[in-house]
């Protein structure tokens, strides 16, 4: 039996959000972001003939499109829609993944005996619209990487399905660009070669391109031949991350707890953009020498940046640490998660900022998390991470 999958991405989210609480905003070139020094999270189509981007300097998008309307954006309302619409697709689907904030992987394998997988998915993405009032794009064929191009090429409001035996054509004459595991170090080598097209990729040699890009190389020629038997994961709303450290001697030494406190909030953070999580509860943990255990939170804008994430926890210590008695453990933990980069919260930094991270986490992958850190959280050794 041929598998049914199915990837749904809401349409330019964050402006369609916008425009559902403001229609006069509608038709209206739009960029989501933060300040002059900051970078676009989300554009409309309007903006996007200009040639603005994700990600790109706020100040570039308005020289392309002077006439822009900027607005900060707010992941609240976001959080909320995008709960809304998950909810929808869960009281339908039998297996469904939220890969982000804005996109979905449904596995509707065997649906087609009783209903066609199509005009159920079709009828799903009206559903979705009707009760949310968000337009929405899907793509249903026989693996996750052939429907998540499907959507990208059907966009917007698109409704496509690409049955097996149309998956070469379908994804030969596309750039190898479409490929989601293609960023631009991989494209601009495979360029230089003379791979720009999927077809040319999909007719080279397995162990060739493995030498040339390293292990994912066999994955990359997969995915251009369209092979994908990575399975839809269901999802689970309720997740959080934590991380405890237990003194050798009870310590009463506000300097070095507050240290502790920035390095683990540096390893939470890295993981969070890691595993593409932004957090909106931040929990801080500590237990005195007597085991008397206090805990204290507060909620927050959606995040994952070590600065705003450091500032809220430093601040809930000094109000939770009122005893002055000595500290056998302090703990951290960050839940109310929803799936998301770190890119789309980057409403209140710069490109500067956005650049800073980016090339912090490459060394980190690249070399191991404790190849940088801040130096006031540089020694830290932390036992028991978690994640539930």
């Amino acid at each position: 039996m041929d598998r049914a999958i199915v990837h749904m991405d809401l349409d330019t989210f964050f402006v369609s959000c916008e425009r559902l609480t403001n229609s006069k905003l509608n038709g209206l070139p739009l960029i989501i972001g933060g300040g002059d020094r900051g970078v676009v999270a989300a554009c409309s189509y309007e903006a996007r003939t200009f040639g603005v981007r994700s990600a790109m300097p706020i100040k570039m998008a308005l020289r392309l499109c002077p006439q822009a309307k900027v607005m900060k954006g707010d992941m609240e309302l976001y959080s909320k829609l995008s709960h809304d619409v998950t909810q929808v697709i869960e009281d339908k689907a039998p297996i469904v993944e939220k890969a982000s904030i804005d996109e979905f992987y449904l596995d509707i394998t065997g649906m087609d005996k009783f209903y066609g997988c199509y005009q159920w998915t079709n009828e799903l993405a009206h559903s979705i619209t009707k009760e949310t009032g968000l337009p929405i794009s899907f793509a249903l064929s026989v693996n996750k990487t052939v429907s998540k191009i499907g959507t990208g090429e059907s966009k917007p409001v698109g409704r496509l399905e690409i049955p097996e035996i149309m998956v070469k054509p379908f994804l030969n004459p596309l750039s190898i660009q479409k490929i989601p595991m293609v960023g631009e170090v991989t494209f601009q080598l495979l360029s230089r070669i003379g791979i720009r097209n999927i077809q040319t990729l999909s007719e080279m040699p397995a162990e060739v391109l493995q030498r040339m890009i390293g292990k994912n190389g066999l994955e990359l020629w997969k995915k251009a031949n369209g092979i994908d038997n990575n399975p839809v994961e269901p999802y689970t709303e309720r997740k959080s991350i934590s991380t405890e450290h237990t003194f050798v001697q009870d310590t009463i030494d506000i300097h070095k707890l507050k240290s502790l406190l920035v390095g683990m909030v540096e390893k939470l953070a890295f993981q969070l953009r890691s595993e593409e999580w932004l957090t909106s509860t931040v929990v801080i943990k500590i237990r005195y020498a007597n085991f008397d255990t206090e805990t204290k939170q507060c909620k927050i804008a959606y995040t994952s940046s070590d600065h705003a994430l450091t500032k809220t926890v430093t601040d809930l210590f000094d109000k939770l640490y009122q005893r002055r008695m000595r500290l056998r453990l302090i703990g951290i933990r960050f839940s109310g998660l929803v799936r998301g980069t770190y890119q789309i919260n980057m409403f209140d930094d710069t490109e500067e900022m956005l650049s800073l991270y980016q090339a912090m986490d490459k060394m980190k992958k690249r070399y191991g998390f404790d190849a940088v850190a801040r130096c006031a959280g540089a020694t830290l050794k932390t036992k028991n991470n978690n994640v539930s």
